[in-house]
């Protein structure tokens, strides 16, 4: 273990100007408040905050983050206090610790509390001060250095936890050396047998060809002094989770993998960069597809470095990694070096970018109330990729890999995003699920009176499509399920000869523990709540027969004797709805519902109009209605289009395709139904199932 003194030098060689003797303090007073205390492995549990200051020494972050990681235990852990370690020490110093604390208390894997909840915890503590994940990412890599004596089942758990979210989140904030070596101990415990395989073939490579990373280096240094430009190259074989995530996602023995190994030149200038990328094409035959310059195009995280794969010696592919030493730096620490000091003063690299800004506009763009929403932003956002599209103007929007050009619309505004019906891709039209590339131009095109649909959710990648998506969604249900409702419960009030007001709405929402009036008739219209229920809980006293059959012959009243009905095909009303009949030559009635387009017609026949409503009572299900659907072109999605109808009570008695695409298709289908709530119920069900993008009823003018 570090001794007090040798933590101070060590921090003193690279900030002369640190405060030594409270870097002493706080390392005794830390060894005072865990005495007596051990680490599973028998050794005194101090040990491990010194092992953490040590790691963030070696990345030379401030006094104030040392004597973080020195203490990090102490207020959860001890008789410590907060207010102690302010006074003690300062008020910055005790608000880190305290931050550190609790991160330290979100078990992010645990069963017994949410995940996507503490998701939140987590980045709304690093958006106070990102130096609290810096501790926390330290004190988690040298807890992951000594898990061997932790319970096999304690180790799992803390390995998946590592893999799942802290070693990405180094990598999302820069930090490539701490994510790599996370990884790594992670997959030694999570798959340990194809860690050692991989090694294994490593060293069997190493013994049949040689030292080829040194050969390589040499050969590329030769290249570099001839052109007469000074750099630093080194090489290395990739990490062993590195090489087996690359073998299970072009699933290739190791055998057939091309590079292995990987090689970095460090130089002064970024024209310097430029002039080793034509050095190193000239000497050896680039791989078609394999540059990236992310130089001109940083990563979100401030990664600078051109990238391209080559045949190197004896024709193995080798990747070449082409920056500065400045940005090497950022690429290696990360947001570390936005901290770091030398000199005494802080550094200042201009290629470190702050993650608070993305922390904060993750957490802007989510809902606040939907935590399983922000947790899949959070995830995309640490895992995609990155790929920059370019508007018709020039400007570059980055988008995750695999985004399609409704993320692209999102990116550029939520009202964009909502109202696109198009997209070009490089001038030419295209599908708007079109997987987009690095380099496209893309151009939205938009309408007025367009909305999003609910595939849209299965197409997109972006956390801040999918939020404003579900949101639009939202919102255009309940307008129509309001809508819907309040139909209902008009037809349910004049079912009992009652009068609709606003007040008895707001009475029932009351009664029955609403928010307000508008959520009781959202609730009706997405068949939560039944609307004669509802009229039965403002009058308790109504009487009804809830299981009198309605024969069907007899279902309408108001005809005349010997008078026979028919339910137009126009608006195909159904039990429950507000209906008018229109006599036709000889003794018939074509009934029809009373909002009909048809009835435009017989404006100026009144003589003709007779005044229905439907017999009180339990219709069978035998009114056709029509449904208009738009559904995935998948296997089974029909067939399960059939069992959801099936599932409500309903029957279909005609199916019509009516438009069919690559991708959808567009269909007609006639269910046979019982009332107006019936119908509900079968919309309901069927908007719920995400291989229907949409579904309607079919309403028609009556040209007979």
């Amino acid at each position: 273990m570090l001794s007090a003194e040798n933590l101070a030098d060590l921090v003193s060689s690279y900030n002369p100007k640190s405060n030594r003797s409270q870097l002493i303090a706080a390392y005794h007073y830390g060894q005072r408040m865990h005495d007596g205390q051990f680490r599973k492995s028998g050794e005194p549990y101090f040990s491990h905050p010194v092992a953490v200051a040590e790691i963030l020494a070696k990345q030379k972050l401030d006094d104030a983050t040392i004597i973080t990681a020195l203490l990090h235990d102490t207020i959860e852990d001890t008789p410590a206090s907060k207010a102690e370690v302010a006074e003690l020490f300062s008020p910055q110093v005790a608000d880190l610790v305290d931050g550190v604390t609790k991160l330290t208390n979100v078990q992010l894997s645990s069963v017994e509390t949410k995940e996507a909840e503490n998701a939140r915890k987590l980045f709304m503590a690093i958006a106070k001060d990102v130096r609290v994940i810096l501790v926390k990412l330290a004190d988690r890599l040298h807890n992951m250095r000594t898990i061997g004596s932790m319970r096999p089942e304690k180790q799992m758990q803390k390995a998946r936890e590592t893999m799942d979210l802290y070693a990405p989140l180094a990598g999302r904030m820069g930090m490539q050396s701490m994510r790599e070596d996370l990884e790594d101990l992670a997959f030694q415990v999570l798959n340990p047998e194809a860690r050692d395989s991989i090694r294994v073939r490593f060293e069997n490579l190493r013994a049949a060809s040689g030292d080829v990373v040194e050969r390589i280096t040499g050969d590329m240094r030769l290249e570099l002094d001839k052109a007469e430009i000074a750099a630093h190259v080194y090489g290395r074989q990739k990490k062993p989770y590195s090489i087996w995530r690359k073998m299970q996602e072009k699933d290739l023995p190791f055998s057939r993998l091309s590079d292995i190994y990987g090689f970095r030149i460090l130089c002064d200038s970024e024209s310097d960069c430029y002039r080793i990328l034509g050095v190193i094409h000239q000497r050896w035959r680039a791989v078609p597809g394999r540059f990236k310059d992310y130089i001109s195009q940083p990563k979100t995280n401030g990664y600078r470095s051109i990238h391209t794969t080559v045949s190197g010696r004896d024709g193995k592919r080798v990747e070449v990694q082409i920056r500065t030493f400045q940005m090497h730096e950022v690429a290696e620490a990360g947001v570390a070096a936005h901290w770091s000091y030398r000199d005494g003063v802080r550094s200042k690299n201009p290629f470190t970018v702050d993650p608070v800004k993305w922390i904060t506009k993750l957490v802007n763009e989510v809902d606040d109330d939907d935590d399983e929403a922000f947790l899949e932003a959070v995830k995309l956002e640490m895992f995609a990729d990155q790929v920059f599209c370019f508007t018709p103007k020039g400007d570059v929007i980055k988008l995750p890999k695999g985004a399609c050009p409704i993320d692209f619309a999102y990116a550029i505004h939520t009202r964009i995003g909502n109202s696109c019906v198009g997209v070009k891709v490089d001038g030419m039209r295209v599908p708007i699920w079109t997987t987009l590339r690095n380099g496209q131009s893309v151009e939205i095109i938009t309408a007025e009176g367009q909305h999003p649909v609910s595939h849209w959710l299965d197409l997109v990648e972006t956390g801040k499509a999918k939020t404003a998506i579900r949101r639009a969604l939202r919102e255009m249900d309940r307008g129509r399920h309001v809508t819907l409702g309040r139909e209902l419960l008009r037809s349910a009030f004049d079912h009992y000869d009652k009068k609709m007001t606003d007040k008895l709405i707001e009475t029932a929402a009351k009664k029955l523990r609403l928010e307000s009036g508008e959520e009781l008739l959202a609730r009706l219209g997405s068949a939560e709540q039944s609307a004669r229920e509802t009229v039965r809980i403002l009058f308790p006293d109504i009487q009804d027969d809830k299981n009198t059959h309605v024969d069907h012959q007899r279902a309408v009243i108001g005809l005349n004797t010997g008078q026979s009905f028919t339910r137009r095909p126009c608006c195909e009303p159904l039990p429950g709805e507000r209906i008018v009949g229109i006599l036709t030559a000889g003794s018939g009635v074509c009934v029809h519902a009373i909002n009909c387009d048809s009835l435009e017609r017989f404006e100026e026949k009144p003589d003709l109009w007779i005044d229905l409503h439907w017999h009180d009572g339990k219709h069978a299900a035998i009114y056709p209605v029509t449904l208009q659907m738009t559904i995935s072109n998948d296997a089974g999605v029909l067939g399960r289009v059939c069992t959801v109808v099936g599932e409500a009570g309903a029957n279909i008695s005609d199916l019509k395709f009516v438009d069919r695409k690559p991708d959808f298709y567009k269909i007609d289908i006639s269910v046979d139904l019982s009332d107006v709530e019936h119908l509900v119920s079968v919309l309901s069900r069927l908007e719920a199932e995400p291989e229907v993008a949409t579904v309607q009823r079919l309403r028609r003018t009556d040209t007979t």
